[in-house]
């Protein structure tokens, strides 16, 4: 139920439920023992239109989020090292973090807290290829009329396929076109988050780098660069088997209590939705 269907049905001012709220969750969330925190996800939602941003902070062992910052620029990361600090959890004890390409994440990252290890979630990796695959094909459908309609057989994951998009796929796969040979470097990516050895993984994405800029496609050539200047974070996953796929989850949590937060401009009041939702929260109610 939204806070406005509460006012309406109790004939209370929607501001007073408002700070009723606020006052509870955060001392609720203050309550929450995070002393165990070392695995740590970082993450951007969009507040409302207009490319406007918050940056969640999630703990990836108990999935649950334990910060929201109000933008995503690098000061956000100054901003939870100190909401660290107030609740006397030494920051040195977050040993990884799993977090998209974006330079300001990583540029706070770097400055404070430089003793993590950083892992590119292999979801958003995998964004940046399918997005190249689907450049190639826009590109490439103007004067090729096979293409067309074919969005989604290139983007879905093989074993999520219709009978009628794999007999689709099969009857492309064989022509001698540049959408094809995009979508096998993407599937050839792929496969690196499945090997198990650290040392044979690196060599395969080795492999696939000369693959990929040898390949003479423009969007599968900037991935495959975006990758190397990244080289450290993605090959780290191999020794910190970590995804942001809990980060995803608490995600559609949020936006869920974005819905119940709608008509208020005040972005504490967004926080103190998502904190009650996605917080794993307990509170000690008034008798």
């Amino acid at each position: 139920m939204s806070v406005k269907a509460v006012a309406e049905l109790t004939g209370a001012e929607a501001n007073r439920i408002w700070r009723v709220l606020d006052h509870y969750v955060e001392r609720a969330r203050l309550g929450v023992d995070i002393s165990g925190l070392s695995r740590l996800g970082m993450d951007e939602f969009s507040k409302r239109k207009g490319q406007v941003y918050m940056t969640s902070f999630s703990d990836l062992q108990t999935s649950r989020v334990v910060f929201i910052a109000d933008s995503r620029r690098k000061e956000v990361v100054e901003e939870f090292v100190e909401d660290l600090a107030a609740r006397e959890v030494d920051p040195s004890q977050i040993k990884v973090i799993c977090c998209d390409m974006w330079d300001p994440y990583l540029n706070g990252i770097s400055k404070h807290l430089e003793q993590a290890k950083v892992v590119f979630d292999r979801f958003h990796v995998m964004k940046k290829i399918n997005l190249a695959v689907e450049t190639v094909r826009r590109r490439e459908q103007s004067d090729n009329a096979f293409l067309k309609k074919t969005r989604y057989i290139w983007l879905k994951n093989p074993k999520n396929l219709t009978e009628t998009q794999r007999s689709k796929l099969a009857s492309l796969k064989d022509l001698d076109l540049k959408t094809v040979r995009a979508y096998q470097l993407k599937l050839s990516l792929a496969r690196f988050w499945t090997i198990n050895d650290p040392a044979l993984a690196e060599r395969y994405l080795k492999r696939w780098f000369f693959w990929a800029t040898h390949s003479r496609l423009g969007p599968i050539i900037t991935v495959a660069k975006t990758i190397k200047r990244h080289w450290e974070g993605v090959i780290a996953f191999h020794k910190y088997p970590v995804t942001n796929g809990v980060v995803e989850g608490l995600n559609s949590k949020i936006k869920m209590a974005m819905k119940r937060a709608y008509g208020f401009k005040e972005s504490r009041y967004l926080k103190t939705i998502v904190y009650l939702v996605a917080g794993k929260l307990n509170f000690n109610y008034p008798h």
